[in-house]
C-alpha cells in the first residue's frame, strides 16, 4: 500500500507539472499547440529515456555513478550530432548521434576488457576518458567553426527549446514511438538484471547469458541516448539521481525502480526546464538547473554513505 501511494504521488506530481508547463501564464491556443506542446513532448521523452538508461546502467554495473554522461556516451553522441549539423545535415542529426554513441560504446567496451574479460571498474574509467576525449573534439569544432558556436553550446548545455520544423517534428514523433519500444525491451530485462546484480557467476548458473545480454543492453541504450542527445543535447544528472531517489523511497526491485524512475525523471526535467525558462527573466540552459540540483544531491549521498 505504501509503494502504491508513492507511485500515485509521483504520477499526480507528474500530471501537475504537465498542466503547469502547458498553461502557466494563460497562453493562447496557438502557443500551446505549436510551441509548448512540442517542447513538452521533447522534455518528457528525454527525461524518461535518461532515467530509464541510468537505472539500468547502475544496476548492471553495480556502480551508483553509472549513467550515460559518466560513461561518455552522451559526449560521443553530441559530437556525432554536431558533425552532421556542421555539414548541413540538420535533419540527420539523430543518425549522427546514434553513430557517435555506438562508436563511443564500442571504444569504452574494448577498453573495459581485461585479458578478454569484462571489468566493471575499468568501464567507468574508460567512460570518463572517452567523455573527456570527445568533449575536446567538440571544443575543437567550436573553435574552428565559430558560426556554429550557438548550436554547439546548446548541445553541450542542453536545449529543450528546439524549434521544430513540421518535418522534424514528425520524425521526432516517429522516433519517440521507436524509443518507447526500446525502453520497454529494457524493462523486460528487469528480472535478469536483478539476478546479474548479485554476481555474473550466479546469473550464468541460472541460464542467463550475461555477456550477450550486457552487450545488447549497451547497444540498445546507445541507440536511445544517441537519439535523445541529437534533439535535446547533453543533460546531466537526470539518469544519475532518479534511480537513487526511488531506492531511497523503499523500492528494491528493478521492475519497480525502472518505471518509477522514468516518471520521476520526466517530472524532474519538466520542473527544471520550467525553472530555467522563468528564473531571472532570461532562459537558462536546462543543464544548469539539473546540475544545480544534482551536485548537492550527490554531495549528500557521499556524506550519508
Amino acid at each position: 500500500m505504501k509503494k502504491f501511494l508513492i507511485y500515485l504521488t509521483i504520477l499526480l506530481a507528474f500530471a501537475g507539472m504537465i498542466v503547469l508547463y502547458l498553461f502557466s501564464g494563460n497562453p493562447g491556443q496557438n502557443i500551446v499547440q505549436n510551441v509548448r506542446l512540442p517542447r513538452l513532448v521533447l522534455t518528457v521523452v528525454t527525461g524518461m529515456s535518461l532515467a530509464a538508461v541510468g537505472s539500468v546502467y547502475q544496476l548492471m554495473l553495480g556502480n551508483p555513478l553509472a549513467d550515460p554522461y559518466i560513461l561518455g556516451v552522451s559526449s560521443g553522441s553530441a559530437l556525432g550530432s554536431i558533425i552532421f549539423a556542421s555539414l548541413g545535415l540538420i535533419i540527420l542529426m539523430p543518425l549522427g548521434g546514434f553513430i557517435g554513441a555506438l562508436l563511443t560504446m564500442l571504444l569504452v567496451w574494448r577498453l573495459a576488457l581485461k585479458d578478454g574479460v569484462f571489468d566493471k571498474g575499468r568501464l567507468i574509467i574508460a567512460g570518463v576518458v572517452a567523455g573527456l576525449f570527445f568533449s575536446s573534439g567538440i571544443s575543437l569544432l567550436m573553435y574552428l567553426g565559430k558560426e556554429d558556436t550557438v548550436l554547439i553550446l546548446s548541445t553541450l548545455m542542453g536545449n529543450l527549446g528546439r524549434i521544430f520544423s513540421h518535418q522534424e517534428y514528425q520524425i521526432f514523433l516517429g522516433l519517440s514511438l521507436f524509443l518507447g519500444i526500446l525502453i520497454f525491451w529494457l524493462y523486460l530485462q528487469s528480472r535478469a538484471l536483478d539476478i546479474m546484480s548479485t554476481s555474473d557467476h550466479y546469473a550464468q548458473s541460472v541460464g542467463i547469458g550475461v555477456q550477450a545480454l550486457r552487450k545488447k543492453i549497451f547497444w540498445i541504450s546507445s541507440l536511445i541516448i544517441g537519439i535523445v542527445v541529437s534533439f535535446a543535447g547533453i543533460i546531466g544528472f537526470v539518469g544519475l539521481i532518479t534511480p537513487h531517489i526511488m531506492r531511497m523511497l523503499g523500492f528494491n526491485k528493478q521492475s519497480e525502480i525502472f518505471p518509477g524512475s522514468m516518471f520521476f525523471g520526466a517530472g524532474f526535467l519538466l520542473m527544471s526546464d520550467f525553472l530555467a525558462k522563468n528564473i531571472g527573466g532570461i532562459e537558462l540552459p536546462v543543464g544548469v538547473i539539473t546540475a544545480a540540483v544534482g551536485c548537492p544531491f550527490f554531495a549528500y549521498l557521499l556524506m550519508r554513505k
